[in-house]
């Protein structure tokens, strides 16, 4: 199907901070759960964070948590994750995923859970 798209990546110096899109060209995401990942050279990818389709629910992995924000525009078909005083280990392809389904809480990090991918967005933190 249509994948999805990873915009906003970029070069940034550490303590900054930037803000990724994900949308679907072509669907409407209003109805599906979203979530946020990412992979750094040499590692698996992991779990960033993920809100529902309502956006009264998010979740994120402690190593963000409390810098990052998952946040959705339903009428301009957009999901965000904004991170603020970014980290050199924040470097990493960053990926959009949905699940047609809700998921519940404690399945919010299983990716295979998801059914859509976005090709990925590079965000590089130097020190």
């Amino acid at each position: 199907q249509v994948p999805l798209v990873e915009t906003g990546g970029g070069l940034v110096q550490a303590g900054g901070s930037l803000r990724l899109s994900c949308t679907a060209p072509g669907r409407h995401i209003s109805t599906y759960h979203m979530g946020w990942f990412r992979q750094s050279p040499g590692n698996n990818r992991e779990y960033v964070g993920g809100i529902n389709w309502s956006g009264d629910s998010t979740d994120y992995v402690d190593s963000v948590k409390g810098r990052a924000t998952i946040s959705r525009d339903n009428a301009k078909n957009t999901m965000y994750l904004q991170i603020d005083s970014l980290k050199p280990e924040d470097t990493a392809i960053y990926y959009c995923a949905a699940s047609i389904h809700p998921l519940e809480l404690r399945n919010y990090d299983r990716q295979h859970e998801y059914d859509y991918w976005g090709q990925g967005t590079q965000v590089t933190v130097s020190s």
